[in-house]
């Protein structure tokens, strides 16, 4: 049987620990008489955590495996020991996972940022051993409690790619081909449609070491926005992102208009979601090699009424202008401890070639940091300095 490679979308049923019973015991020692109670507490059920994780990017060890137990609290013991706390579970997905009951189809959590932990399931609390009972009228008491019961439930993890800009257009409209040309990734690039199955997100690194992550997402045809073809699927795919790139094959391979791919793509993302297609966006002419892309980008502007960036992955024509205009939409940070307008002039920097060097010229190290940093604080013993 042939394993899938991307899941977006699993139900996994998760169970925490339950609680340790707490014990009844009374305390029998030599020379000792009247010992009194000394049973302990039971340990309390461990938790079931989601934790987001940038090595994984699909829900795909979830699917094999969908039952998420944590372990149980152990019981009480004699001498006062309390028992062992149960140990927690935690499942790695990927950033951007949304979490719902199956059955309420209540939104529990929506985990983003990486590292980011969310109980779903809190184990069981410990019971109390009879020592808690002990009291001047009953001096030997014999009653514990149980440990907290579990809590199950079923749950629906959804997951929508997390990128600063998507890319959206026809089938073999040269989407992968862009990723891969700008980024490190390595998408599946061939000449018929489809070729794209599941999203694929690579980085645009600039010189300042700026990035932008950038998704390239199935194709969509006419009637995706109603489950038509691969689109409804793989649509929220973008739902996270700030910029829509729409990348339109001028010159037209497949005997497809190119205004008329720009008019059906922006119809099918405004009826999946207004709030969708009201963000910033950019649109990309693509294959500009071929010779009949000039006539039909002439056609396009004239058509629609916008002037797109003309590139070719092919000759490389353009990419710069695309990443130029890109970072104007996104405004990613900067790496650097100096912005572009107020870094130091490099022809102004002092001799550094001797044995020591100047102190002006660390002005010049943009990537360090030369600010006084602040003074660290403690909560019982003032300001440490």
């Amino acid at each position: 049987m042939k394993a899938k490679a991307f899941i977006d979308q699993i139900e996994v049923l998760v169970r925490s620990g339950r609680g340790g019973d707490g014990a009844t015991s009374f305390r029998r020692e030599a020379l000792v008489e009247f010992g009194g109670p000394d049973g302990g507490d039971g340990g309390r059920g461990g938790d079931v955590v989601f934790k987001a994780s940038e090595h994984v990017n699909s829900l795909q060890s979830l699917y094999y495996d969908p039952k998420c137990f944590a372990q149980d609290g152990g019981p009480g013991q004699s001498q006062k020991m309390f028992g062992r706390r149960g140990r927690d579970l935690v499942v790695p997905v990927p950033p951007g996972t949304e979490v719902y009951d199956a059955d309420t189809g209540l939104l529990v959590a929506d985990i983003t940022e990486p590292g980011r932990s969310v109980v779903v399931a809190k184990g069981g609390a410990g019971g109390y051993g009879n020592v808690h009972f002990k009291s001047s009228v009953n001096q030997a008491p014999t009653e514990h409690t149980p440990g907290g019961e579990c809590e199950e439930k079923r749950l629906r993890l959804e997951l929508k790619t997390i990128a600063d800009a998507g890319l959206l257009g026809f089938p073999n409209a040269g989407k992968s081909s862009l990723l891969s040309a700008l980024s490190a990734a390595t998408p599946k690039v061939a000449a018929y449609p489809f070729t794209t199955l599941n999203p694929m997100v690579g980085t645009v690194l600039y010189d300042d070491y700026a990035a932008i992550r950038l998704a390239d997402v199935p194709g969509i045809i006419e009637g995706a926005s109603r489950g038509v073809g691969l689109g409804l699927a793989f649509l929220k795919h973008l739902e996270r992102s700030r910029v829509l790139v729409y990348v339109i094959d001028m010159a037209g391979v497949d005997n497809r208009d190119p205004w008329e791919d720009f008019n059906v793509l922006r119809r099918e993302i405004a009826e999946y979601s207004v709030e969708l297609s009201e963000r910033p966006h950019m649109v990309v002419a693509n294959k500009m090699d071929n010779p009949a892309a000039r006539e039909n980008l002439r056609r396009f502007t004239a058509e629609t009424g916008v002037d797109p960036i003309a590139v070719s992955c092919a000759t490389r024509e353009g990419l710069g202008g695309f990443k130029a205009e890109l970072r104007k939409l996104v405004k990613p940070k900067t790496k650097f401890h100096h912005t572009h307008a107020d870094a130091p002039d490099l022809k102004d920097m002092p001799d550094t070639t001797g044995e020591e060097i100047p102190a002006e010229a660390l002005k010049f190290a943009t990537f360090l940091s030369l600010e006084k940093p602040k003074a660290k604080t403690h909560p019982a013993r003032g300001n440490i300095h």
